[in-house]
């Protein structure tokens, strides 16, 4: 896993005796542009060699972003790199003016039981180049005091410019969680990140540079890339078209109007491991459906149903890929088959879940029942490409949770009925 910055000298790719291969993040002025998988011989790769290799994949978006700055695009990247102008750079203008008003984020991480993750998590904030955020830890039913040490110990060990709060939320589910943070969140931007991702040290700075384009922007959501790629199923997961599903690194802006319908999510507009909402936003749609999400029968697609509503409420979703997390994806194929049959059954609960709250929109899902048949049988409704295809048993795994999920939802709004409003979230203090 490599992340090269164009603008400098490109290093020589050594061979380490175990990867035939390296996955590689283009960046331009810190933007991030592309990303690619080269091969490494015996010899590794010198730095001309490297650029050869990049060139064709990040040659058009390279040239996109010289033309935009007034400049030539270049003809080839050497291994010296290519000359840009700091000063005048658009990407970097546009972010200093973002970090000028730098509006308060608070960043919310729900997490359960896993203090190790959640620590790794944490840890990347100290790096974070944004001047006015805090951070807090939803600690969802928890089974013990593990993850209160943690922040505790990010609160006095730690000491910096980072702000840590910590809740707890008894009643177990990830929207009951997420609408714990919302409710003890200051900022007027609330972010939320999953505790087994690494933020990168600009994606506060992305999030707000996305917020900062219209004041009917509602929700701003990133890319996320992988961590890691040790294994088959976190390769097969990449193929599927990762958490971004093919998004890649171009900036883009939805709203209820277009380039596609709200209600046909694939590829999604976004994930619920990398999004930041408008406090407003949130309030106006209800927060999260308590009973969608992980931890849930429907366990997932409570984030696409939060994109939905809040496109469907008048406002727009702006896609920013300079706001970058990376994600450690699912090691065992196993796990990554429960993940995928989540999906499914989560989409599926997704559009029940719309018709009960929305019921005008059954008219336009009615409408839709064509593409959804050729997502069925394997068709591509998405517009996107990947590269390659998933194994049919994990395919197999998909489809028949979209066949589980209509019963799973109805059985969820019946449970969290049952858990009802008694309970709710409270803080701890930092003497606690």
């Amino acid at each position: 896993m490599l992340e090269i910055e164009l603008t400098e000298p490109l290093p020589a790719v050594s061979y380490d005796g175990l990867h035939r291969r390296a996955w590689v993040l283009g960046r331009l002025h810190g933007e991030p542009v592309g990303a690619c998988i080269v091969g490494l011989g015996e010899d590794g790769l010198a730095p001309d060699q490297l650029g050869a290799l990049l060139w064709p994949e990040l040659r058009e978006p390279v040239a996109e972003r010289f033309l935009a700055a007034g400049m030539s695009a270049p003809g080839t990247l050497t291994g010296d790199g290519l000359a840009a102008d700091e000063a005048i750079w658009p990407f970097l203008v546009r972010r200093r003016e973002a970090l000028a008003k730098a509006p308060l984020i608070s960043v919310v991480i729900c997490t359960r039981d896993r203090p190790e993750q959640l620590a790794n998590c944490l840890r990347q904030f100290e790096q974070q180049e944004y001047p006015r955020f805090e951070v807090v830890v939803v600690d969802n039913a928890p089974s013990g005091d593990a993850v209160r040490a943690v922040v505790r110990e990010m609160r006095e060990k730690r000491p910096g410019p980072v702000t840590y709060r910590y809740v707890v939320e008894p009643r177990p589910g990830l929207s009951w969680a997420r609408n714990a943070g919302i409710a003890a969140a200051a900022g007027e931007i609330i972010a939320f990140i999953d505790d087994d991702e690494e933020p990168d040290r600009h994606w506060l700075a992305g999030l707000a540079a996305g917020f900062a384009g219209a004041g009917d922007i509602g929700c701003v959501v990133g890319v996320i890339v992988p961590a890691r790629l040790d294994t088959q199923a976190q390769e097969w997961f990449e193929w599927y078209g990762g958490h971004s599903k093919g998004r890649g690194f171009t900036a883009a802006e939805f709203s209820r109007h277009g380039p596609q319908s709200p209600l046909f999510p694939l590829p999604p507009f976004g994930t619920g491991a990398n999004m930041a909402f408008r406090g407003d936003a949130l309030a106006r749609i209800g927060g999260f459906d308590v009973a969608m999400g992980a931890g849930t029968p429907t366990q997932a697609s409570e984030d696409t149903l939060a994109f939905t509503l809040v496109l469907l409420a008048g406002y727009r979703i702006a896609y920013e890929p300079a706001a970058l997390t990376r994600h450690h994806h699912r090691q065992d194929i196993e796990s990554l088959a429960r993940q995928l049959h989540g999906y499914g059954v989560g989409l599926a609960a997704y559009y029940l879940a719309m018709v009960r709250h929305r019921p005008r929109v059954l008219p336009a899902l009615l409408g839709l029942v064509p593409g959804a048949a050729r997502y069925l049988r394997g068709g591509d409704v998405t517009g996107t490409t990947t590269a390659g295809d998933l194994p049919a048993s994990l395919a197999g795994c998909l489809r028949r949770g979209l066949l589980a999920g209509p019963k799973a939802y109805l059985t969820s709004v019946r449970t969290q009925a049952r858990v009802g409003p008694s309970g709710g979230w409270h803080e701890l203090e930092s003497g606690e």
